[in-house]
């Protein structure tokens, strides 16, 4: 079973309850990190190659794979919310990305991950391509949302099967949701550590979304 994990999507509701499924933990090692200059490459993939660690996964719930110089989630069923990780341990990164909607409902989900522990406890950046977005974490399997109690709009998501960059920052403290270079959402955590970075892809009632990234890239904030 490759390190992605299906499970109940994030609705836009505070009352929304999580079950997570196919779960496996990552092990992360936090200490004695190097010290590396700010604007440093921590990690960067064009997903030219495909034996560059992300997963390679298909079953009836997702297909997840590198794909014409991409790296492409589908999520096939509703509610469904997905990731992938390449198995690196950072602690203050900024991680930018392209994504795109080419398939499926605007009503999706795709964003990217820092500080992922194992399946319970991360940090996670959202937008869809219908136009919200926030900062959210998971502590000890419990899901709060850090910007509001539901994703909020933005008139900064391009709809449609454009391009959406997606800058996204875990710096000490602070975390920071850039899309298309414009800040939609900010916030502070009170406690730091370390942990993998990754991408999200998800549904809502309808299913069936393909979500296609290109050009990953964490450098030190």
């Amino acid at each position: 079973m490759p390190d992605m994990h299906s499970a109940t999507v994030i609705l836009r509701t505070a009352t929304t309850v999580l079950l997570w499924i196919s779960v496996t933990a990552l092990s992360s090692c936090t200490a004695f990190l190097p010290q590396v200059a700010p604007g440093s490459v921590l990690f960067q993939d064009d997903f030219s190659r495909p034996v560059s660690g992300w997963d390679r996964y298909r079953d009836e719930i997702y297909e997840a794979d590198y794909e014409d110089g991409t790296y492409r989630i589908r999520v096939i069923t509703p509610q469904t919310l997905v990731w992938s990780l390449p198995g690196v341990d950072l602690e203050d990164v900024r991680v930018t990305v392209e994504a795109r909607s080419i398939g499926g409902s605007s009503d999706n989900l795709f964003g990217t991950i820092c500080r992922y522990e194992n399946a319970e406890n991360y940090i996670f950046f959202l937008a869809s391509s219908d136009g919200y977005a926030g900062i959210g974490r998971y502590i000890t399997g419990e899901r709060i949302l850090l910007t509001d109690e539901s994703l909020l709009p933005t008139d900064s998501i391009r709809a449609g099967d454009a391009i959406n960059l997606l800058s996204t920052t875990c710096n000490y403290q602070s975390l920071t949701l850039e899309i298309n270079g414009q800040v939609v959402a900010q916030t502070d955590v009170y406690d730091t550590g370390s942990g993998d970075i990754g991408l999200l892809s998800g549904t809502y009632a309808v299913g069936d979304t393909v979500i296609e990234f290109d050009n990953f890239s964490a450098t030190q904030p």
